[in-house]
């Protein structure tokens, strides 16, 4: 199993992170070419929930398959995306700082948390 060729769970989260947060940053700025940032955000965000699935289930975490635990993940994503969508909006609309920066401090502060649970959620 591909899970077998890194040893630490948490590297393997990082680098399926880091594969799944380019392609959804790369959907965000694209999308913003059309949609307010909001929902841009949002359509990113939930399109990267079946891709976390997948990598968590079969690269991070190597676990079976699970409808029980499919069905629980966005309950995961959905705690991050409200706390991330918070982190968004202040820094954009309160801040204001740049939209196109935003997901990203957004990530900074919601990775830890979704590995903790992920990780609880796969085992």
């Amino acid at each position: 199993m591909a899970a077998g060729r890194v040893s630490s769970p948490f590297v393997r989260f990082l680098i399926s992170g880091g594969v799944n947060t380019l392609g959804t940053y790369l959907l965000y700025l694209a999308l913003l070419n059309w949609l307010p940032y909001w929902l841009s955000y949002a359509i990113a965000f939930v399109s990267g929930i079946a891709l976390a699935y997948a990598l968590n289930r079969y690269f991070v975490f190597g676990a079976p398959r699970s409808e029980k635990k499919a069905a629980m993940l966005p309950l995961v994503y959905l705690a991050q995306y409200l706390v991330g969508a918070s982190i968004v909006y202040l820094w954009v609309d309160l801040l204001r700082l740049h939209a196109a920066v935003a997901p990203l401090a957004s990530i900074a502060i919601t990775v830890p948390l979704t590995y903790a649970a992920s990780r609880w959620l796969f085992r």
